[in-house]
């Protein structure tokens, strides 16, 4: 006989942090025995719809809504392994899943590991990638203490600013030592969520100045060499193709990767282009389809809407790739395959589209980021008539 089985969320009104907002609390109730535990989300009392068991804010909302439904899934899975099932046994599963550990170390991995997870959800793995780095520097950092690890109610304001200096005696750049104090802020603020602390003690550690964004691209001329040199490996004529086709259309590499024939539409007059949302911003991009792009999607499937158009691998596997075909090509440096996107920047700009349309194609979120390659296309001017200048100087100077 199955149990009778409910779940009902709520809160206590009364109790309110300094913050404003209040634990939203889950009653489990089997055959009529109730048990209570926290989900550690929390809401404004006025964001709480007590008729629906609902959160007005949709990202709170959605924890709850993944909540609920790993509760019901613990609960299946219970039933179906043991046969039969108790509110508290329930109760004492899912508060092991969900527990918090109460050292910074283990807490990293515990975090890395939904990173993991979460990385395969969206198929992106770099800010799971990074947090191996910002994880192995906060241990290094711990061994020179002599500490293996450290309980978060050990954690000072002075441990936050020895491991700044730790970093920086790597002579890592800013935006790197920014990245690893972010990630141990990450940590200690989970810790507050779980209210193993009531404040993160290292919250007025400031961060690194950083340096002015410089953005890599390539040259015209470069994109010349790359677009005339196929590659005899399969792979990394794929990889090719698919670097020209982003530096004409400034798409990201998980947006080609994820590029659907349903992106692909058509103007009124017949011109086709371009219009998807892009990954990072989820800011949607419209983007004029140039006669070389149009070559290549001829290449690929553009009407098979349940495949994508490119079969792309994970972007670690081209990494090796990527960097063999600016070698062959004769590009100057390391290439990697943001450059792509960076190109089609400098190159719009420097043909005299106008920012806010070079804006609307790379799906910025703020005009401001697409001012960073104007700078950058007035450096190459400013560069380009000093050297025009020191040539005259020396053709003066021959000639006297």
């Amino acid at each position: 006989m199955r149990s009778t089985f409910k779940i009902l969320f709520y809160i206590n009104r009364n109790k309110v942090k300094a913050d404003g907002t209040t634990a939203v609390l889950c009653r489990i109730s089997i055959d009529g025995k109730q048990t209570v535990l926290t989900t550690s989300i929390y809401c404004n009392p006025d964001d709480w719809n007590s008729n629906k068991g609902e959160i007005k804010e949709e990202r709170a909302n959605k924890k709850l809504i993944s909540f609920r439904q790993r509760i019901e899934q613990t609960y299946e899975k219970i039933l179906k392994e043991q046969g039969v099932i108790s509110a508290e046994l329930l109760k004492n599963t899912i508060t092991e899943v969900n527990s918090v550990p109460m050292l910074l170390l283990e807490a990293g991995e515990a975090e890395r590991e939904r990173l993991r997870i979460r990385s395969l959800e969206i198929n992106s793995t770099s800010t799971y990638r990074q947090s191996k780095v910002s994880q192995s520097n906060l241990r290094g950092y711990l061994l020179t203490l002599k500490m293996k690890d450290i309980a978060f109610t050990a954690i000072t304001e002075e441990f936050g600013e020895g491991y700044k200096l730790y970093l920086k005696s790597k002579d890592y750049s800013s935006g790197h030592i920014n990245h690893c104090m972010t990630w141990l802020n990450r940590l200690i603020y989970i810790a507050v969520d779980r209210e193993l602390l009531r404040f993160n003690p290292i919250a007025d550690v400031a961060y690194e100045k950083k340096a002015p964004p410089k953005l890599q691209h390539i040259s015209r001329n470069e994109l010349k060499l790359i677009m005339e040199r196929p590659m005899p490996d399969k792979l990394q004529e794929l990889t090719r193709r698919a670097f020209i086709f982003s530096a004409f259309t400034s798409l990201a590499y998980v947006d080609v990767k994820g590029l659907y024939p349903r992106h692909i539409r058509r103007t009124a007059d017949g011109q086709r282009y371009i219009k998807i949302h892009r990954k990072k911003t989820d800011i949607e991009a419209f983007i004029p389809l140039h006669p070389i792009t149009e070559q290549i999607l001829s290449l690929y499937n553009t009407i098979d809407d349940t495949k994508p158009i490119f079969p792309l691998p994970n972007r670690d596997r081209i990494w090796y790739c990527i960097n063999e075909i600016g070698f062959l090509a004769g590009v100057k440096g390391n290439l990697s395959y943001h450059q792509s996107r960076h190109t089609f920047g400098t190159l719009l700009l420097s043909a005299g589209i106008p920012i806010e349309s070079i804006s609307k194609m790379m799906g910025h979120t703020n005009i401001s980021t697409t001012q960073v390659y104007a700078k950058v296309t007035d450096d190459k001017i400013s560069e380009d008539m000093d050297r025009l200048i020191e040539r005259r100087k020396t053709m003066k100077n021959k000639a006297i």
